[in-house]
């Protein structure tokens, strides 16, 4: 006996929050991704009405994150105003981590398994964990693990004073030795972008951003953390002979660097979240869905054997638009 498939529901977005993006070590050096996530699922719960509602699923993330943070979202939950009978699951795909917690979030709505969720995330570099490393970290454990005197003054048999040095995580992708900062430089160089294009795009990004908060167009977006109601990123007052002068931040060695610190994108630390749900749900909460996710692809390339580190989201388009019957 064959058994009908319920149809795929229709997935709704109903809003968004987000704290305004700071550079790293400024406004929110001492916060954290979980701090930062708290105010930013708050600020959606009190945006939508939401205190003690039972979601279906909030999936958060971030790129980089503290072994206590091990379920971050989770975490946050308990501390949003949200039913503590709310699950939370905490997931991490590098840059693209906020998009697959909408994503995982989406497909569960879509197959029916929940009625609405959140999906988002939060990253920061200025709370970063510092590890010692392996070989302390061995005799720590040994000491741990010991049932006398003589076995824990044996864990540091052969200590060196350099074993305290701590470790910092890495920026270079462990294949090539390369940052991503590095990969970017190489792309561009093969795609042939100029230093002034780039220049350009990141003086239009600047001034577009700032016009954007001049009319109000973040004003139900944006909400207000650590002070700040905006952006501490923007320079409005940038120009492109300003941008001009900036030496290369990469290649530093064959004259050919493109990469400036004012047309790259800044160390940030900032969280957002966006609220979906079913047709069913939206209207019963009398929500007016903004836009609807119909299908989402993800993509990698082989970057070790010729193709760009970066160039996996432009594969993930194509074939997006391919299986839609959809052009650019």
């Amino acid at each position: 006996m064959k058994t009908k498939l319920p149809a795929r529901k229709p997935v709704a977005i109903l809003g968004g929050v987000r704290i305004p993006f700071c550079r790293n070590n400024t406004a929110y050096s001492d916060v954290g991704n979980l701090g930062m996530s708290i105010r930013t699922l708050g600020a959606l719960v009190e945006k939508f009405g939401l205190h003690g509602e039972k979601l279906g699923e909030v999936a958060m993330g971030a790129v980089i994150k503290h072994s206590s943070d091990w379920n971050l979202a989770r975490e946050a939950t308990l501390s949003s105003g949200l039913s503590p009978e709310t699950p939370g699951i905490t997931l991490q795909r590098a840059c693209g981590t906020s998009l697959d917690s909408v994503i995982t979030v989406g497909n569960k709505i879509a197959l029916g398994q929940i009625e609405a969720g959140i999906g988002g995330g939060s990253d920061t570099t200025s709370d970063v964990p510092i590890v010692y490393g392996k070989s302390l970290r061995r005799r720590i454990l040994k000491m741990a693990a010991a049932r006398s005197l003589g076995q824990r003054l044996a864990a540091w048999k052969g200590f060196r004073p350099r074993e305290l040095k701590p470790e910092f995580p890495g920026v270079a992708e462990p294949r090539t030795g390369k940052s991503m900062g590095d990969h970017c430089e190489m792309m561009a160089k093969e795609w042939g972008i100029s230093r002034e294009d780039q220049d350009a795009l990141a003086y239009a990004s600047h001034q577009h951003a700032a016009a954007a908060y001049e009319s109000g167009f973040f004003r139900d977006l944006v909400v207000p953390f650590r002070g700040l109601d905006r952006d501490n990123i923007l320079r409005a007052d940038t120009t492109l002979e300003k941008l001009a002068t900036l030496k290369p931040a990469f290649d530093k060695i064959s004259g050919k660097g493109t990469l400036t610190a004012g047309n790259s994108t800044p160390l940030t630390d900032g969280a957002s979240a966006a609220l979906l749900a079913s047709d069913d749900w939206a209207k019963a909460h009398g929500h007016e869905p903004m836009a609807y996710l119909v299908d989402s692809q993800v993509a990698a390339v082989d970057f070790v054997h010729g193709e760009g580190l970066l160039m996996a989201p432009a594969w993930a388009v194509a074939q997006l638009l391919a299986r839609n019957g959809l052009t650019l």
